[in-house]
């Protein structure tokens, strides 16, 4: 059991930025303007009041996000093997560098509107629930990437990606006590996320509308 409270204020956020935006045409999709800036700094800005501290989760140069100022962590496995690979990295990150934070917040870099008290709720769910992960849902959809997560995890998380090929965020999930806490759409969904050029234009219209 892990009784206890957590403190949202003091969890470090991974940013996960390690896709490769194949539907995009290739390259960084944080790094598209949206509005006048790069999503990364809008995705930055909703959650600068929440948590205690950034790691950016990118592979290749880290050069191109210098002007951000974060530590650029890649990846430590071969072959791109997924979302869970850019967690553990982020992850073991805390662990060597925030060891006083138990936990810490996961979310895609592609999307620009999240809640304004995401890390508050999720971390509440998870102490009530006393689990291990909690995932956002909205509109009955679960988002599998932005989740608060225990610490502790990363030896089986890496045991499940080097050892048992686990890829799916869920499947590894699913092994743990996880919970979902849902976010209600209002204006849109929260976890908009942008995939396509058709994506990016629709985020322009719902900015506009804020």
């Amino acid at each position: 059991m892990h009784a206890g409270s957590v403190d949202s204020l003091s969890i470090p956020a991974i940013l996960l930025a390690g896709g490769r935006a194949t539907r995009l045409g290739g390259g960084d999709k944080c790094l598209r303007p949206l509005g006048g800036q790069p999503i990364l700094t809008r995705v930055i800005d909703r959650l600068r009041p929440q948590v205690g501290a950034f790691i950016l989760n990118a592979n290749g140069d880290p050069v191109r996000f210098a002007a951000f100022g974060l530590p650029v962590v890649p990846d430590d496995l071969p072959d791109y093997p997924g979302p869970l690979a850019g967690i553990l990295a982020g992850l073991d990150w805390v662990a060597a560098h925030h060891r006083g934070s138990p936990f810490a917040l996961s979310v895609s870099t592609d999307c620009p509107f999240l809640p304004a008290d995401l890390a508050r709720r999720l971390g509440a769910a998870l102490a009530a629930e006393d689990a291990d992960i909690a995932l956002a849902e909205s509109g009955g959809r679960v988002h599998p990437v932005i989740g608060l997560w225990r610490v502790a995890l990363r030896a089986d998380l890496r045991r499940a990606l080097t050892q048992e090929g686990i890829r799916k965020v869920e499947r590894f999930c699913d092994r743990h006590r996880t919970i979902r806490v849902n976010f209600a759409a209002q204006a849109g969904d929260p976890f908009f996320n942008v995939n396509t050029q058709a994506d990016l234009a629709e985020a322009e219209r719902l900015l506009a509308m804020t």
